[in-house]
C-alpha cells in the first residue's frame, strides 16, 4: 500500500517520525511524506530532519501573494503531486493550513482520505486551527482519534462510523510515539548543563498565539507573569519568531530583556526543547502540543488560553487552563497538579494505525 502524508510545520513532523520506520519493518507499505513548505526555516530544518534521521520525500515551492493564493496554490501542488504519485491512501496530520490542503486535493483527486488526530474540538472559531479540523473531518474517511473526546464529538456530528470500513478509532498518540522512540536522545541532552539550571528548579514558558503576543495587553501580562513567578525560580523562555517580533513592535523588547531570573534563548531543536519539558518543575504555555507533552511526562502545565481542544489533559491529565489571572497562575505553581497518562498514549499508536490500514 502506498501512503501519502501532508505536512507543513514542525509540530506535523513529529507526529508522523515513526511511519516510515515501521513501514519498513513490515515490509507492505510505501510511505511518502511531501512537505508544502508552509513553515520552513532551512537552518531549524536541517537540524530537525537530522535529529529524526528522515527527510520529507518532496518539498513543494510555496508561492502565492497573500494567504488565500498561498493557500490556492498549495492545493493545486498537491493535486499535481498526486496525481503524479497516485497514492492508495492520503494521511494529513493535525490542523494547520497545509492539513485542510492535503484534505481538499485528496477529495478532487477522489482518493481516501485519513485525518491524524480527528475529532478534536475548542469550539472556537475565532482559532483558524478550529475551522481546520472541523472542515477535514467533514471530508474525511478514516479519523485516526488521539483521545475519547475525538470520538464523542464525532459522534455528535455524525461521523464517527462510515459505510465499509470507513470508522473512527481511537489509537493513541503518535506525538508521543516519538518521545518514546527518541527518549534516549532526549535524555542524554546536556541543556541543563549548559545553561546551569538543576532539573526540578525552573519554569519552562512558551508563548506565540495571537491572543496573547499580537497585542500591547496580553504581552504586558506575560511580562508581569515573569516578574512574580521569576522571584522563586529561574524562568526558561525560547522566544517564538513571532513573539520576539510583537515584543519589538510594541516596544517592550529592552524590558523583556532587562527582567531578572529570566533566561531568553532562540527556537530549539527538538531533543533540547524535550529534556527541559521532561525536567521543569512547570511549563507555562498556550500550545496545544506542549499541553500533551506536559500530560505524558507528568509535569504540571499551565495554560494561558480560554479553552482547549485537547480536554483529556485537563480531565486525566497535568494541566490547567487560566485566562489573565496572575492569583490562578500564582495557585497553579503552589499546587502542582497531579495527573495521570490518557489511555493508549503508550508509544504504538503508528502501529495501531498501520494495523488499521493494511
Amino acid at each position: 500500500m502506498k501512503l501519502l502524508i501532508v505536512i507543513g510545520t514542525r509540530p506535523n513532523f513529529i507526529k508522523v517520525t515513526q511511519f516510515k520506520k515501521l513501514a519498513r519493518e513490515r515490509g507492505n507499505f510505501d510511505i511518502d511524506i511531501v512537505h508544502t513548505g508552509q513553515h520552513y526555516d532551512q537552518a531549524m530544518a536541517g537540524v530537525f530532519f537530522e535529529q529524526f534521521k528522515l527527510q520529507p520525500d518532496h518539498f513543494l515551492s510555496l508561492r502565492g501573494d497573500g494567504p488565500a493564493d498561498v493557500f490556492g496554490h498549495m492545493i493545486a501542488d498537491l493535486g499535481s503531486y498526486m496525481q503524479d504519485t497516485r497514492p492508495d491512501v492520503v494521511m494529513v496530520p493535525g490542523d494547520v493550513n497545509s492539513t485542510l490542503a492535503g484534505a481538499l486535493a485528496a477529495n478532487r483527486m477522489g482518493l481516501p482520505l485519513c485525518h491524524l488526530e480527528a475529532g478534536l474540538r475548542s469550539f472556537d472559531r475565532a482559532m483558524p486551527e478550529e475551522v481546520n479540523r472541523i472542515l477535514v473531518d467533514q471530508l474525511t474517511d478514516t479519523y485516526f482519534v488521539t483521545e475519547q473526546s475525538g470520538l464523542d464529538h464525532l459522534k455528535e456530528e455524525g461521523l464517527d462510523v462510515k459505510s465499509g470500513t470507513n470508522a473512527a478509532h481511537l489509537v493513541g498518540n503518535t506525538m508521543i510515539d516519538t518521545i518514546v522512540a527518541f527518549d534516549e536522545q532526549i535524555q542524554a541532552n546536556p541543556i541543563l548543563k549548559d545553561l546551569g539550571i538543576d532539573r526540578g528548579r525552573y519554569i519552562l514558558m512558551t508563548m506565540h498565539r495571537p491572543s496573547n503576543v499580537d497585542n500591547a495587553e496580553g504581552l504586558n501580562f506575560i511580562l508581569e507573569v515573569i516578574r512574580d513567578v521569576a522571584r522563586d525560580q529561574k524562568v526558561v523562555f525560547p522566544l517564538h519568531p513571532r513573539t520576539r517580533k510583537k515584543c519589538e513592535e510594541f516596544g517592550i523588547w529592552s524590558e523583556m530583556k532587562a527582567l531578572s531570573n529570566i533566561v531568553l534563548v532562540e527556537p530549539m531543536d527538538y531533543f533540547t526543547f524535550q529534556h527541559l519539558i521532561a525536567h521543569a518543575s512547570t511549563v507555562i504555555t498556550d500550545s496545544g502540543g506542549i499541553q500533551e507533552e506536559t500530560t505524558f511526562r507528568q509535569v504540571n502545565c499551565v495554560t494561558l488560553r480560554e479553552n482547549t481542544e485537547r480536554p483529556s489533559t485537563l480531565d486525566i491529565g497535568t494541566n490547567t487552563l487560566v485566562t489573565r489571572n496572575l492569583d490562578a497562575i500564582r495557585a497553579c505553581l503552589e499546587q502542582p497538579k497531579a495527573g495521570a497518562i490518557p489511555p493508549l498514549w503508550d508509544g504504538q499508536a503508528t502501529h495501531r494505525i498501520l494495523d488499521i490500514l493494511a
